[in-house]
Protein backbone atom coordinates (compact mmCIF):
# COMPACT_ATOMS: atom_id res chain seq x y z
CA UNK A 1 0.00 0.00 0.00
CA UNK A 2 1.31 3.43 -0.91
CA UNK A 3 2.10 5.42 2.20
CA UNK A 4 0.42 8.55 0.82
CA UNK A 5 -2.79 6.73 -0.10
CA UNK A 6 -6.08 8.12 1.16
CA UNK A 7 -6.85 5.00 3.17
CA UNK A 8 -3.49 5.11 4.94
CA UNK A 9 -4.01 8.74 5.92
CA UNK A 10 -7.52 8.00 7.19
CA UNK A 11 -6.32 5.01 9.22
CA UNK A 12 -3.57 7.07 10.84
CA UNK A 13 -5.91 10.00 11.50
CA UNK A 14 -8.52 7.81 13.15
CA UNK A 15 -5.87 6.20 15.34
CA UNK A 16 -4.65 9.63 16.47
CA UNK A 17 -8.20 10.95 16.96
CA UNK A 18 -8.87 8.02 19.28
CA UNK A 19 -5.68 8.61 21.26
CA UNK A 20 -5.57 12.42 21.40
CA UNK A 21 -9.11 13.47 20.47
CA UNK A 22 -10.11 15.26 17.31
CA UNK A 23 -9.40 18.71 18.75
CA UNK A 24 -6.06 17.59 20.16
CA UNK A 25 -4.80 16.27 16.83
CA UNK A 26 -3.32 18.59 14.21
CA UNK A 27 -2.87 18.06 10.50
CA UNK A 28 0.88 18.07 11.10
CA UNK A 29 0.44 15.28 13.67
CA UNK A 30 -1.38 13.22 11.08
CA UNK A 31 1.14 13.96 8.34
CA UNK A 32 4.06 13.10 10.63
CA UNK A 33 2.59 9.81 11.81
CA UNK A 34 1.51 8.86 8.27
CA UNK A 35 4.91 9.90 6.88
CA UNK A 36 3.33 12.10 4.21
CA UNK A 37 3.42 15.79 3.37
CA UNK A 38 0.70 18.09 4.69
CA UNK A 39 -0.02 18.78 1.01
CA UNK A 40 -1.14 15.16 0.59
CA UNK A 41 -3.80 15.66 3.24
CA UNK A 42 -4.88 18.95 1.69
CA UNK A 43 -5.11 17.26 -1.71
CA UNK A 44 -7.46 14.55 -0.48
CA UNK A 45 -9.45 16.37 2.21
CA UNK A 46 -8.72 20.14 1.97
CA UNK A 47 -8.58 20.44 5.78
CA UNK A 48 -8.87 18.56 9.05
CA UNK A 49 -12.59 19.30 9.05
CA UNK A 50 -12.81 17.81 5.58
CA UNK A 51 -11.08 14.71 6.89
CA UNK A 52 -13.61 14.53 9.73
CA UNK A 53 -16.52 14.78 7.30
CA UNK A 54 -14.96 12.07 5.12
CA UNK A 55 -14.62 9.72 8.11
CA UNK A 56 -18.21 10.30 9.23
CA UNK A 57 -19.66 9.99 5.74
CA UNK A 58 -17.65 6.88 4.91
CA UNK A 59 -18.72 5.22 8.15
CA UNK A 60 -22.41 6.01 7.88
CA UNK A 61 -22.73 5.20 4.18
CA UNK A 62 -21.41 1.71 4.88
CA UNK A 63 -23.32 1.43 8.17
CA UNK A 64 -26.61 2.23 6.44
CA UNK A 65 -25.78 -0.17 3.64
CA UNK A 66 -25.54 -2.96 6.22
CA UNK A 67 -28.97 -1.99 7.59
CA UNK A 68 -30.48 -1.78 4.11
CA UNK A 69 -29.15 -5.22 3.21
CA UNK A 70 -31.10 -6.66 6.13
CA UNK A 71 -34.17 -4.47 5.59
CA UNK A 72 -34.46 -5.70 2.00
CA UNK A 73 -35.53 -9.08 3.42
CA UNK A 74 -38.60 -7.65 5.16
CA UNK A 75 -41.02 -8.97 2.52
CA UNK A 76 -39.48 -12.45 2.66
CA UNK A 77 -38.81 -13.10 6.36
CA UNK A 78 -40.49 -12.50 9.69
CA UNK A 79 -39.74 -9.19 11.39
CA UNK A 80 -37.73 -10.85 14.16
CA UNK A 81 -35.48 -12.57 11.64
CA UNK A 82 -34.98 -9.33 9.71
CA UNK A 83 -34.09 -7.49 12.91
CA UNK A 84 -31.57 -10.20 13.76
CA UNK A 85 -29.97 -9.94 10.33
CA UNK A 86 -29.72 -6.14 10.67
CA UNK A 87 -28.23 -6.43 14.17
CA UNK A 88 -25.73 -9.04 12.99
CA UNK A 89 -24.73 -6.94 9.98
CA UNK A 90 -24.15 -3.88 12.18
CA UNK A 91 -22.23 -5.84 14.79
CA UNK A 92 -19.90 -7.50 12.30
CA UNK A 93 -19.35 -4.22 10.44
CA UNK A 94 -18.40 -2.41 13.64
CA UNK A 95 -16.13 -5.23 14.77
CA UNK A 96 -14.32 -5.11 11.42
CA UNK A 97 -13.89 -1.32 11.71
CA UNK A 98 -13.28 -0.99 15.44
CA UNK A 99 -11.14 2.17 15.47
CA UNK A 100 -13.38 4.09 13.08
CA UNK A 101 -16.51 2.95 14.93
CA UNK A 102 -15.09 4.04 18.27
CA UNK A 103 -14.14 7.45 16.93
CA UNK A 104 -17.47 8.05 15.17
CA UNK A 105 -19.54 7.01 18.19
CA UNK A 106 -17.60 9.42 20.38
CA UNK A 107 -17.99 12.26 17.90
CA UNK A 108 -21.76 11.87 17.51
CA UNK A 109 -22.14 12.37 21.27
CA UNK A 110 -20.86 15.96 20.83
CA UNK A 111 -23.22 18.69 19.68
CA UNK A 112 -21.90 20.35 16.52
CA UNK A 113 -23.15 21.45 13.12
CA UNK A 114 -21.75 18.44 11.31
CA UNK A 115 -23.32 16.07 13.85
CA UNK A 116 -26.69 17.80 13.49
CA UNK A 117 -26.43 17.13 9.77
CA UNK A 118 -25.64 13.49 10.49
CA UNK A 119 -28.69 13.31 12.77
CA UNK A 120 -30.99 14.76 10.12
CA UNK A 121 -29.83 12.37 7.41
CA UNK A 122 -28.26 9.07 8.42
CA UNK A 123 -29.84 8.66 11.84
CA UNK A 124 -33.29 9.52 10.54
CA UNK A 125 -32.86 6.84 7.85
CA UNK A 126 -31.71 4.38 10.49
CA UNK A 127 -34.78 5.15 12.62
CA UNK A 128 -37.03 4.70 9.58
CA UNK A 129 -35.73 1.19 8.91
CA UNK A 130 -35.90 0.09 12.54
CA UNK A 131 -39.40 1.56 12.90
CA UNK A 132 -40.72 -0.24 9.80
CA UNK A 133 -39.38 -3.60 10.98
CA UNK A 134 -40.80 -3.14 14.48
CA UNK A 135 -44.17 -1.94 13.17
CA UNK A 136 -44.47 -5.00 10.94
CA UNK A 137 -43.73 -7.27 13.88
CA UNK A 138 -46.35 -5.54 16.01
CA UNK A 139 -49.00 -5.48 13.28
CA UNK A 140 -48.53 -9.16 12.53
CA UNK A 141 -48.67 -10.06 16.26
CA UNK A 142 -45.12 -11.36 16.16
CA UNK A 143 -43.92 -8.69 18.59
CA UNK A 144 -45.69 -7.57 21.73
CA UNK A 145 -47.21 -4.07 21.70
CA UNK A 146 -43.98 -2.25 22.49
CA UNK A 147 -42.73 1.30 22.73
CA UNK A 148 -40.81 1.53 19.47
CA UNK A 149 -38.59 4.45 20.45
CA UNK A 150 -37.54 2.76 23.70
CA UNK A 151 -36.82 -0.51 21.93
CA UNK A 152 -34.66 1.32 19.38
CA UNK A 153 -32.73 2.94 22.25
CA UNK A 154 -32.16 -0.42 23.90
CA UNK A 155 -31.06 -2.09 20.68
CA UNK A 156 -28.68 0.74 19.81
CA UNK A 157 -27.30 0.59 23.35
CA UNK A 158 -26.52 -3.09 22.92
CA UNK A 159 -24.89 -2.49 19.55
CA UNK A 160 -22.79 0.53 20.55
CA UNK A 161 -21.65 -0.12 24.14
CA UNK A 162 -18.68 -2.43 23.38
CA UNK A 163 -17.33 0.01 20.77
CA UNK A 164 -18.00 3.27 22.59
CA UNK A 165 -16.44 1.91 25.81
CA UNK A 166 -13.64 -0.16 24.32
CA UNK A 167 -11.18 0.52 27.14
CA UNK A 168 -13.67 -0.60 29.79
CA UNK A 169 -14.61 -3.70 27.79
CA UNK A 170 -11.00 -4.77 27.26
CA UNK A 171 -9.43 -3.76 30.59
CA UNK A 172 -12.28 -4.46 33.03
CA UNK A 173 -14.30 -7.19 31.34
CA UNK A 174 -11.33 -8.66 29.44
CA UNK A 175 -13.38 -8.95 26.26
CA UNK A 176 -11.76 -8.17 22.91
CA UNK A 177 -14.33 -6.51 20.61
CA UNK A 178 -12.06 -6.64 17.56
CA UNK A 179 -12.03 -10.44 17.47
CA UNK A 180 -14.32 -12.59 15.33
CA UNK A 181 -15.06 -14.69 18.41
CA UNK A 182 -16.48 -11.64 20.17
CA UNK A 183 -18.85 -10.86 17.29
CA UNK A 184 -20.07 -14.45 17.16
CA UNK A 185 -20.57 -14.71 20.92
CA UNK A 186 -22.11 -11.27 21.41
CA UNK A 187 -24.50 -11.71 18.48
CA UNK A 188 -26.03 -14.72 20.27
CA UNK A 189 -26.72 -12.46 23.26
CA UNK A 190 -28.43 -9.87 21.06
CA UNK A 191 -30.42 -12.60 19.33
CA UNK A 192 -31.56 -13.86 22.73
CA UNK A 193 -32.54 -10.31 23.73
CA UNK A 194 -34.71 -9.97 20.61
CA UNK A 195 -36.43 -13.29 21.30
CA UNK A 196 -37.08 -12.60 24.97
CA UNK A 197 -37.85 -8.89 25.03
CA UNK A 198 -39.73 -8.47 21.76
CA UNK A 199 -41.24 -11.89 21.11
CA UNK A 200 -41.92 -13.53 24.45
CA UNK A 201 -45.65 -13.26 25.18
CA UNK A 202 -45.53 -13.11 28.95
CA UNK A 203 -43.13 -10.16 29.15
CA UNK A 204 -45.13 -6.97 29.66
CA UNK A 205 -43.92 -3.67 28.30
CA UNK A 206 -45.65 -0.31 28.47
CA UNK A 207 -46.66 1.14 25.10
Amino acid sequence: MRKNSKKHIVDVAVSLFNMKGYSGTSVRDIAGKANVNVANISYYFQSKHGLLEYCLTSFFENYLSEIENGYSLLGQKEASEVLKVIAKNILYFQTAHLQLTRFVLREVSIDSQVIREIMSTYFMKERYYFKKVLEKGINEKEFKPISINYIIMQLKGLLTMPFLNTYYVTEVLHVLPYEQYFAEKYYLEIESWIDQVLCEKDVHMVV
